[in-house]
């Protein structure tokens, strides 16, 4: 039997506005309070320390100035949406380190570079998050809506990388969380379609995929459940299924659940 194509969730321009700017303002203010000597620390990500993935932050937030300000796409109509973006985000791991590291030879002082993107996009942030806008990114066309929305993606799995990092809680907008949680999940729901197994991670989102057996009432027998930030590591590889399980934080239940590992991580 074939896979029930899925239809992409649907974001409400306001909301994604509100997460994504209440979430530069943490990261904002998380940098200006961290001690000159926590900059040199490594970040958890290859080859950065935590000044690079500051500078990496400034360079995700002034993202969709950048498109914004670039030529109008060809296309008349997306090319690429959300599940597009997060199987391809792996391939440009190359180019985003090589640009990172540019960025910081260029603008060496990475809170003030974080300071000026956020002037940028607050000031462009409402047609940012236009629907019916094409931007022109280097994937194919994106509708603004969705690529703002993987601005609050990048900002919450990046901001969580500086909380491990430095041992300083960055704080996470409750909706930008649940935009992030959502965006994941459905990711994985498309990388692994089907009905066999349900992701559950309260309270933002549950979702059916890997193909089987469907179920069609009551308590699915293939469960997996996390808590959000758990999900958010496993999703985007930091943090393996294993020490997950032995966590606690991760609960799976049932013969199909485990098959859900090898479809990790769904962003790279």
């Amino acid at each position: 039997m074939s896979a029930v194509r899925r239809k992409p969730r649907g974001y409400h321009a306001e909301r994604v506005r509100d997460a994504l700017l209440a979430q530069v303002e943490f990261v904002r203010l998380a940098a200006h309070e961290l001690p000159a000597e926590r900059l040199t620390r490594p970040s958890g990500l290859a080859g950065w320390d935590v000044g690079l993935l500051l500078t990496h932050l400034a360079q995700e937030i002034d993202a969709l100035p950048r498109l914004l300000a670039g030529p109008a796409p060809r296309a008349a109509r997306p090319e690429i949406g959300l599940d597009g973006w997060a199987a391809r985000t792996a391939g440009s791991a190359a180019e985003l380190d090589r640009e990172t590291r540019d960025a910081a030879e260029r603008r060496p002082d990475c809170r003030a570079a974080i300071d000026g993107a956020a002037e940028e996009l607050e000031a462009v942030v409402e047609t940012g998050v236009r629907e019916d806008l094409l931007l022109p990114h280097p994937f194919g066309a994106m509708r603004a809506l969705d690529f703002a929305v993987t601005r609050v993606v990048e900002l919450v799995v990046h901001s969580d990388d500086l909380t491990r990092a430095t041992g300083a809680p960055v704080r996470l907008d409750r909706q930008a969380l649940a935009i992030t949680v959502r965006m994941l999940a459905d990711a994985l729901a498309t990388r692994a379609p089907g009905a066999s197994t349900e992701l559950r991670v309260p309270p933002f989102v549950a979702v059916q995929c890997l193909a089987g057996p469907r179920h069609t009432r009551g308590t699915p027998p293939n469960v997996v459940e996390s808590d959000p930030i758990t999900w958010l590591r496993l999703a985007t590889g930091r943090l393996d299924w294993p020490a997950a399980v032995a966590s606690g934080r991760l609960r799976p239940s049932g013969e199909r659940a485990a098959a859900l590992a090898d479809e990790l991580p769904v962003l790279g």
